[in-house]
């Protein structure tokens, strides 16, 4: 520990947004980044405890102690190479993961935790800068070939590994562009897009092969990838949406979030966009859905000049601090507030749809309703409030209430894989029911955080390695 009175004389400071006036006017990434002798002073407060919970709560295990030091030292090589021992994509996951080892660091208990998101990513980015990201190919190759069918988080995370363990590894997209959920479903003013062709150009020097628009089950059978490969990993993500069925459902306006987030980071990534265009252009925006999807949604609507934006969420209003059965240093269930929520959106919490109210085929109001959550038959559920019904004027709808499991059409049915109870694809250690083939990410658990698909996908790596060498 460099400063052991770093977390006493120094204040947590943040990097921040870009102004709300100026930002909301482009897609470029809003947040802001320190100088370099401000970073130093941050990582500085890391105070290298007895017990890093941050450690205990980081899914990939980041060792965070050793790296804050190096950072505070000017050992930027050093803190590059310990942080991607156990994460390949800092890049990533320094611009869009929750941060749960800052919720878990023991200065959080006074919610001064350390900046270790935002010092994570400049670690990769002065690596970038200074030149010392540079391809790592394997010392000799294993003969082996494995498959891998989506390029999302946990896909792209397991390539990685594989490739690292000397197999020749062909990953697979049924999009025209790699990424998955980090390129169509995350917004460019989260994650500008060129940090991943950046970091997919290292991958394909390190001698990943890649192959684009290719639908397994439809453009290649899985008779063929078991014919041409030895192992076959089933990383392609939990995408099927979780609907809303109230009355009016049918009308013209009321879309799944997720589309009309691809819609538009296809749209600045310059694809041609085959179906209708979903544009919030100077309409009343009402989002159901509370989470980080429902957020992006919020940012993307505002930028596209919607009239105004309402996002609703079924659950109550969390409370701003910690409550006693949410201790530290678990994850906080407390009130998030998003960049883009301070941007200009109106939230509302124990909110139901009742119906969704149209004219000629066209939404034209959304009927809501309070609702007050009680304990029915020994489950939690939500009793509509008598009186508390309101009609909104309303012009589009996202809905961004979660996604319930992987897309069984296709792929998964044809493959024949075991399913749990939940629809995810059943597998233990990774390993699925077909023997050869493999699932890592959301396909086993269904939607989540990406830095969890990045450690599902080093585990599967792991569990692929270990049985061709059998």
């Amino acid at each position: 520990m460099g400063n052991p009175k770093g977390f006493i004389e120094i204040e947590r400071k943040e990097g921040g947004y870009r102004p709300v006036l100026e930002r909301i006017y482009d897609f470029g990434e809003v947040e802001q980044t320190l100088n370099y002798r401000d970073r130093q002073l941050q990582a500085s407060r890391c105070m290298d405890c007895g017990v890093p919970f941050c450690h205990w709560g980081c899914p990939v295990g980041s060792k965070m102690p050793e790296w804050q030091n190096a950072i505070y030292q000017g050992e930027h090589k050093e803190a590059y190479h310990i942080l991607t021992s156990t994460n390949p994509f800092p890049e990533f996951t320094g611009r869009v993961c929750p941060a749960l080892c800052e919720k878990s660091c023991v200065l959080a208990i006074h919610d001064e935790a350390v900046t270790i998101r935002e010092n994570e990513a400049s670690v990769v980015e002065k690596a970038f800068e200074e030149g010392y990201v540079i391809p790592q190919k394997p010392a000799c190759r294993s003969g082996k070939k494995v498959a891998v069918i989506g390029s999302g988080p946990a896909g792209l995370t397991s390539a990685y590994w594989l490739n690292q363990a000397g197999h020749e590894v062909t990953v697979f997209e049924k999009d025209k562009k790699f990424g998955g959920l980090l390129r169509y479903g995350i917004p460019d003013f989260k994650l500008n897009k060129n940090i991943i062709d950046r970091r997919l150009s290292v991958l394909k020097l390190e001698g990943i092969h890649f192959q684009a628009d290719t639908e397994v089950g439809l453009d290649i059978s899985h008779e063929e990838l078991d014919k041409q490969f030895d192992a076959v990993l089933l990383a392609c993500g939990a995408m099927k949406p979780r609907d809303l069925q109230v009355e009016g459902r049918e009308l013209e306006g009321i879309h799944f979030a997720m589309d009309f987030l691809s819609q538009q980071n296809k749209t600045i990534g310059g694809e041609k966009i085959k179906e209708e265009k979903i544009s919030a252009k100077g309409k009343h925006v009402l989002v159901i859905g509370g989470g980080d999807t429902g957020s992006d949604c919020v940012g993307t609507s505002i930028r596209q000049k919607a009239k105004s934006v309402l996002q609703i969420e079924i659950m109550p209003k969390p409370s701003e601090e910690r409550v006693e059965d949410n201790p530290w240093p678990y994850w906080p269930n407390v009130l998030r507030t998003s960049s883009s929520h301070k941007e200009g959106c109106e939230r509302r919490w124990s909110m139901s749809t009742k119906r969704f109210i149209g004219e000629n085929g066209v939404l034209k109001q959304v009927e809501i309703v309070e609702v007050e959550w009680q304990t029915k038959d020994g489950r939690y559920v939500p009793v509509e409030i008598e009186g508390t019904s309101e009609i909104l004027d309303i012009d589009i709808v996202f809905l961004s209430m979660g996604f319930v499991s992987p897309v069984h059409k296709g792929l998964i049915d044809s493959l024949g894989v075991n399913i749990d109870q939940r629809g995810n694809v059943a597998s233990e250690d990774n390993i699925t029911s077909l023997g050869k083939v493999f699932a890592a990410g959301d396909v086993t658990t269904g939607a989540s955080l990406v830095v969890r698909a990045m450690r599902s996908g080093r585990d599967a790596a792991e569990s692929i390695d270990a049985f061709l060498q059998k």
